[in-house]
């Protein structure tokens, strides 16, 4: 739904103003077509669906893998690939992975849409209705800015969205925006917002081998961040959340885990996410089971609380950027597609 052109919309045809906010309910409550929006008059509801698309979203392509993992591949209107995942848990949790922009300028090595043509940022309606399309089918209670695109480089939208999502079911503090280091974005976190979580991709603990997967660190080394890190878990009162990619013979020795834990100080401000890689088409391998438990022995015997995160989707296009990259350019506008089973869900 694009907010801006309904409210437009309705101060054109005279409409009240909380005409707007009927509308943003019904939306958020999971309404599928104006048709149900019961309390608004019935030439209103006409109105709005012959001038007012209820997404800023087409559905191109759907997957579904066996463990319950929903991955929707959108266009926008002028034709920019989106993507959002659906990640269903056996004690009822339902999180939404949301994509900020389309593509990414950021080029991380082992990440599908760093490979991709970056299209532009999304609007924060372009946002919503990817957690729109969901809540249509289920309730949902958890996000992450984790999926196509770096978050802090389109923050004005990601906060406008974090706002409406507690209408949707999401609360601030079961929202966490993921960044890749873009540091004038976590200095900006630190003061201002909605109390969301952050989320840190990290990878490496020295610059020279986090350089070479994730150019950013270039420009904003690792030192310089984790410091803006720890500003923001002392003010926040929350441990900053560390994406770590287990990678095969890369990042996964007892040496770097030692690192790793030597860099997280103070330990009570990180949360450390080990995360199985699901190989795109980067080259790199994912760790072994074995390699990943070490890892976290290493980490756990210095005091680095850490987890392993469950893998998610395995056998469907669940990573950023895959469908897109699989299924080719957006087909027109309202065409669905149906995705063969394929690869897996990994961050990016």
């Amino acid at each position: 739904m694009d907010l801006e052109r309904l409210e437009a919309l309705l101060g054109d045809i005279g409409a009240p103003p909380f005409r707007a906010s009927q509308v943003w309910r019904w939306m958020a409550r999971g309404a599928s077509s104006y048709a149900e929006m019961t309390n608004l008059p019935a030439a209103l509801r006409a109105r709005l669906d012959a001038e007012l698309p209820l997404s800023t979203l087409a559905v191109e392509a759907e997957a579904t893998a066996r463990d319950g993992t929903e991955k929707a591949l959108f266009a926008t209107a002028d034709g920019k690939p989106v993507e959002a995942v659906l990640m269903r848990y056996r004690d009822g949790r339902r999180s939404l992975c949301l994509s900020s922009q389309s593509g990414c300028p950021l080029t991380c090595t082992f990440c599908a849409t760093g490979r991709m043509r970056f299209g532009r940022n999304l609007t924060a309606s372009e946002i919503l209705d990817q957690a729109l399309h969901f809540r249509r089918i289920e309730p949902v209670d958890h996000a992450v800015f984790m999926g196509m695109g770096e978050p802090m480089l389109n923050l004005d939208a990601v906060l406008a969205a974090c706002e409406r999502l507690p209408d949707v079911g999401i609360s601030h503090r079961r929202t966490a925006i993921s960044t890749v280091g873009w540091l004038p974005g976590i200095e900006r976190l630190i003061e201002h917002g909605p109390p969301v979580r952050l989320a840190l991709s990290l990878h490496a603990a020295d610059d020279a081998l986090r350089s070479e997967l994730m150019p950013v660190n270039e420009r904003y080394p690792l030192t310089d961040v984790l410091a803006a890190c720890r500003e923001w878990s002392a003010a926040r009162r929350q441990p900053v959340f560390v994406e770590y990619l287990m990678l095969d013979g890369v990042n996964d020795r007892y040496q770097q885990a030692v690192a790793l834990a030597d860099a997280l100080e103070p330990h009570a401000a990180f949360k450390v996410n080990l995360i199985p890689y699901n190989p795109t088409e980067s080259g790199l391998r994912g760790s072994t089971r074995a390699a990943i438990q070490a890892f976290r022995d290493a980490l756990e015997e210095r005091g680095v609380r850490a987890t392993v995160r469950l893998t998610r989707g395995r056998e469907i296009e669940a990573a950023c950027g895959q469908l897109a990259a699989r299924t080719g350019p957006p087909a027109a506008a309202g065409s669905v597609a149906t995705a063969g089973p394929t690869s897996a869900l990994a961050s990016g």
